[in-house]
């Protein structure tokens, strides 16, 4: 990767943005630093840069709530599948986050993107009943691991069936940081394995730490003077125009 001036503040300012969206929402940090940064960087770069910064702001965000214990217990089988979806994928050849698949890897970033904005926009409302949480919960990790192997991006399908779950606030933001820093973990031993991750890009990975928490800090102010619903409309149309810009400039 070359890191010209122009690199560096893109992916100092995707960091710190999207550190500020998680600061807001609980949520966002994978989604905006990964589309942000495939404008300049292939989203396998974007990907390993991702790793460190998502590891330790998630397991903050997970660690910081009151049931820690419990959420893992009732999510580990949708965690272990996001484990094996991401393995398998990759054995299949479905990962695109390698050098050679960087132009379709981009579009279909986008695609993805543009699915997650318009499920946000549409605020549709699922309920899933306790009986069905057995199969369909590691049905959705298993999803969410095929189509990070593929984007980099694991808000889909995972955090609608966070959402259909019934989780209060609180534990729905801790089931957030477990299954981000999951998918995170996942991503990052696949890159690892195909030589994306690296330690020529460890220390970039771990610098964009700063921005990061500092962005979560800015959210957390932001919080108290934004409505939820208002941030909410403009992330998910600015998520949109983001993932259509992505799709089509690489078809």
């Amino acid at each position: 990767m070359t890191l010209s001036a122009t690199v560096v503040i893109a992916i100092a300012s995707a960091f710190l943005l999207a550190g500020a969206v998680k600061g807001v929402i609980g949520m966002g940090l994978p989604t905006v630093s990964v589309g942000i940064m495939s404008l300049v960087v292939s989203p396998a770069e974007a990907a390993a840069l991702l790793v460190i910064p998502s590891v330790v702001t998630n397991i903050w965000q997970f660690l910081a709530g009151p049931r820690a214990g419990q959420i893992l217990r009732r999510l580990w089988p949708t965690m272990a599948a996001i484990c094996v979806g991401t393995w398998l994928a990759r054995l299949a050849g479905v990962s695109l986050l390698t050098p050679a698949a960087a132009a379709r890897a981009t579009v279909a970033l986008g695609i993805v993107l543009m699915l997650y904005a318009a499920i946000g926009l549409a605020r549709v409302h699922i309920a899933v009943r306790s009986g069905d949480e057995s199969w369909l919960g590691p049905l959705a990790g298993f999803a969410t691991g095929v189509i990070s192997a593929a984007t980099s991006v694991f808000v889909i399908p995972l955090v609608p069936y966070f959402q259909a779950i019934g989780l209060d606030k609180d534990d729905l933001v801790q089931a957030q940081g477990l299954g981000f820093t999951v998918a995170t973990l996942a991503l990052a031993a696949i890159l690892a394995i195909d030589g994306v991750l690296n330690l020529g890009n460890v220390p970039v990975s771990a610098a964009a730490v700063a921005p990061a928490v500092a962005g979560m800090a800015i959210g957390q102010i932001l919080r108290h003077y934004v409505r939820p619903a208002t941030f909410r409309l403009c992330f998910f149309i600015a998520m949109f125009a983001l993932g259509a810009h992505l799709a089509l400039a690489h078809r």
